[in-house]
């Protein structure tokens, strides 16, 4: 191998064996500090920093921070008062005798380079390639780095075969907004850019292979999020041959093993916990609830069925019971009812428990005698203890109220161990779900899964509400970590699925004819799912968003301001692809 003309060492390995040696170390420069006739240069690479002392100050003439330049000269030990026990290399320095700018000078940075986290992020995101080099987003994507190798080579172990599937493909009516490419020779029609790859992993489990996967890019069109972006990874796999047992188990190993291996917070044993949906919404207000949370949503609508309160009356009403927060004072309860109003609620109630078995709060005058003996009993309440009421006409909504409150009450009372990853299993999701502002069916979740129904029903000899799916989602920490499902390959029953939430018939023929059709020709009992990337780093590194272990994410906007995308296209290339642009007044 010939020599590196760049650098014999990386500025992380040097140490006191090295003493003496001539070495050859090339990197930015991190520092750059002048003590009177001497000045000391900190380089850095991908790997650490090493100290080189420069005598001759003409060495550095043009040479300013992040300055890119090769050093050359001899290690020796530093003096022992300024030796840096914080860096592996700190016993030692090289004495530079030659020094040469590998490249432009650099001019002055907008953001300090170890300070970037704390910056604006739409500037770090302009200049991500500066934001690369802060230790610590450097350590994220590194980190992304190992834990792809460690799936891959886990995915190879348990026999699955890694297959790369199109990221052109067809549109599909189902899910987020598809982001769409116009196609040049055929005018007028569009590719799709995959939200997933479902109807590959299918057709490959017709085209009999029995363990599929791949780590899968997946585009959505949709509004921003902590955690989600317009572009995302997941580990998707399928199987044939197998129960939702059986996937739930290979989940298992992965995020038991992940978490384990690359997080140095508690896990929670497996199998993990698994909760039906309904038991989710009813009992968490939310079908990904952060279970590191010990507080349990109770259903007190039959408690007051009579209540005489007129925002209780004729509705939902959901109770959270808080023990030993009595004695909080007015200004923190006054907190938790702001929080209310601001997610939409008209208004939030407590009372608390006290000694003499009396409650006192804002609603307390309402309740009659029996209901304030039948909530203490049926809700085991004591003293000290408080109640708060979430109350909706509409179920769903009255949930998820109480779920924010719930996840509210959490954070302010410090019951959350940020030490902790608590990872479960919601299943059993409904197959529709009614939305009632378009007052129809849709699908709750993934409209290929197969629905659990008892021999010989089908959708129309069983109440929608009632069907539930072989459908579950892996959840920790209050997000969700993955979807999965058993498919549906009974062609019949998926082309009553899409009729029943308004699609015409002939619509699984017309819109998934590749699947429609692969069917007619035996297809394997199978399912999968598919682990998101970003998530499970987001938890591990305890990042606020997705887009800090991404390498070149889009802004919370959708916007890419490095590269300047979305951008306009010309007249030439709008004219080969047949689009005009309507622009407004």
């Amino acid at each position: 191998m010939k020599e590196n003309i760049f650098r014999t060492h990386n500025n992380g390995e040097l140490r006191e064996s090295d003493i003496g040696k001539k070495v050859r170390l090339s990197g930015f420069v991190d520092t750059i500090r002048d003590h009177g006739g001497v000045q000391f240069v900190d380089l850095r690479d991908n790997y650490g920093r090493t100290q080189v002392v420069v005598h001759d100050e003409n060495l550095l003439k043009g040479i300013s921070k992040e300055t890119v330049i090769k050093v050359e000269g001899e290690v020796i030990r530093r003096d022992d008062e300024t030796i840096n026990e914080k860096l592996p290399t700190g016993l030692v320095e090289v004495v530079c005798e030659k020094l040469e700018l590998l490249s432009n000078r650099a001019e002055q940075i907008p953001f300090e380079i170890d300070l970037s986290k704390d910056t604006n992020e739409e500037v770090r995101l302009k200049y991500r390639y500066l934001d690369l080099r802060n230790q610590e987003v450097n350590k994220n994507i590194k980190l992304r780095s190992e834990l792809l190798h460690f799936l891959r080579n886990k995915m190879y172990d348990n026999g699955f075969t890694e297959v790369q599937t199109p990221l052109l493909t067809a549109s599909s009516p189902e899910g987020a907004r598809d982001f769409v490419v116009p196609s040049r020779k055929f005018k007028g029609k569009f590719f799709a850019l995959p939200q997933a790859p479902q109807i590959y992993k299918e057709l490959l489990m017709v085209g009999g292979f029995d363990k599929y996967f791949q780590v899968a890019p997946c585009f959505r069109d949709e509004d921003g999020r902590k955690d989600r972006t317009l572009e995302f990874y997941q580990l998707d796999f399928e199987m044939s041959y197998v129960t939702e047992d059986d996937i739930l188990e290979v989940g298992e190993d992965i995020y038991y093993d992940v978490f384990t291996k690359f997080s140095n917070k508690n896990v929670n044993e497996k199998p993990f916990r698994r909760i039906s949906y309904k038991e989710a919404m009813d009992s968490y207000g939310s079908d990904k609830p952060d279970l590191r949370n010990p507080l349990i949503i109770k259903d007190a609508s039959e408690v007051l069925k009579n209540t005489t309160f007129k925002p209780f009356s004729e509705s939902v009403i959901k109770v959270i019971v808080v023990d030993n927060i009595g004695d909080k004072p007015n200004s923190w309860f006054n907190e938790v009812v702001d929080f209310a109003s601001s997610i939409g609620m008209p208004g939030i109630g407590y009372i608390t428990l006290l000694s003499d078995g009396t409650f006192k709060g804002p609603i307390d005058k309402f309740l009659s005698e029996e209901e304030r003996s039948n909530l203490i009993k049926e809700f085991d309440m004591k003293e000290n203890s408080v109640m708060f009421f979430i109350a909706n006409k509409n179920k769903k909504i009255a949930q998820k109220f109480a779920g924010q409150i719930r996840d509210e009450l959490g954070r302010k009372l410090d019951l959350i161990d940020p030490n902790r990853i608590e990872v479960a299993i919601i299943n059993d999701f409904p197959m529709f779900e009614y939305d009632d502002k378009e007052k129809k069916w849709d699908f709750c979740h993934n409209p290929f899964s197969k629905p659990k129904l008892e021999e010989g029903q089908d959708y129309d000899l069983a109440n929608l509400e009632d069907i539930v799916a072989h459908q579950f989602d892996f959840v920790a920490n209050g997000f969700e970590l993955a979807s999965g499902a058993i498919r549906n390959t009974n062609l019949e029953l998926l082309e009553k699925g899409f009729e029943k939430v308004g699609y015409p018939k002939g619509t699984l023929e017309k819109r998934f004819t590749s699947l429609a059709t692969a069917f007619k020709y035996g297809a394997p009992p199978h399912g999968g799912m598919a682990p998101g990337i970003d998530r499970i780093l987001m938890i591990i590194q305890d990042e606020p968003n997705l887009r800090e272990v991404q390498a070149f994410p889009c802004n919370s906007s959708g916007q890419d301001a490095m590269m300047g995308a979305p951008s306009v296209l010309d007249a030439k290339q709008l004219e080969e692809l047949g689009i005009k642009i309507d622009k407004e007044d």
